[in-house]
């Protein structure tokens, strides 16, 4: 009876590769953990050799202490949910604002000839010179915090629909016409499936700006918020609950943007597949 060598050969190799395969993603998983680890060890080490006051740089020890005080008296929850509110009814306008302008750009060269010298003179004009004016506007509620976080969003998004959208082939659209394809099917099965890339990247910018928005908008006038709680804090000299409104707003910015990276992955599962 003959013995396939090759044939053995390969369900030898496959295995080994499977399980480097697993070891890779298994250490990609844990090195964020491990950079954390990392830095919170150095941070321990430069607050030990006691070159700062404590109420410079405070050890992770007592930023600790002063998060779980400030989820045991909710303060910690109730200002992070204002700046989680405003970061979210922020970016659902500028995401939704930018996406239709962009989409029209993309489409009409007279309208981005016309629109393009407003636009890019609104975003080179740092977010701190125009806050002060929308506050005074809106006084000191939500609004001018939302329209605040919008304003920030709403470039990058315009920016990433207009490449996106430019970047389908010219090919693809014309084959679509050829079978006839009303301006809404080009628009459903081909623009969006072949933009999709670049939609989710200008996304995952988007809500990373967000918090920055937000909190921008706080510090000039806001009675809550995480950009608030930092103010008191800073006026008390409580550094460790500066560490903690600054984690926080990490951890909002993080928490979005992975929440973007999964929605990515399923909607781009197709792509995947296809390799």
């Amino acid at each position: 009876m003959a013995v396939d060598v090759q044939s053995i050969k390969k369900s030898e190799e496959k295995p080994k590769h499977t399980l480097h395969i697993s070891k890779r993603k298994l250490l990609r998983r844990v090195m964020p953990l491990i950079t954390i680890l990392v830095l919170i060890g150095g941070w321990q080490w430069l607050f030990s050799l006691a070159l700062y006051p404590e109420f410079i740089i405070p050890g992770p020890l007592q930023v600790w202490e002063a998060f779980v005080e400030g989820m045991q008296n909710g303060t910690l929850v109730r200002h992070s949910w204002v700046t989680l509110s405003e970061m979210l009814l922020g970016l659902a306008y500028g995401v939704s604002i930018g996406a239709v302008l962009g989409y029209a750009i993309a489409h009409n060269d007279l309208l981005e000839d016309l629109l393009s010298p407003i636009i890019v003179a609104f975003q080179a004009t740092p977010v701190v010179a125009y806050a002060p004016l929308l506050i005074i506007w809106f006084r000191d509620g939500i609004t001018g915090k939302v329209i605040t976080t919008a304003i920030i969003v709403f470039f990058p998004t315009l920016m990433n629909v207009i490449v996106g959208i430019r970047s389908v082939p010219q090919t693809l659209h014309d084959l679509m016409r050829v079978l006839k394809a009303s301006p809404f099917q080009i628009f459903l099965k081909l623009e969006i499936p072949a933009a999709m890339p670049v939609l989710l990247t200008g996304l995952k910018t988007s809500v990373t700006l967000a918090v920055i928005g937000a909190v921008v908008g706080e510090f000039v006038n806001a009675s809550a918020g995480l950009g608030h709680l930092v103010l008191i804090a800073r006026s008390q000299y409580n550094t460790p609950l500066v560490f903690v409104a600054v984690f926080t707003m990490t951890a909002l910015a993080l928490s979005l943007y992975f929440s973007v990276s999964l929605l990515e992955r399923w909607l781009l599962a197709w792509q995947q597949r296809a390799r």
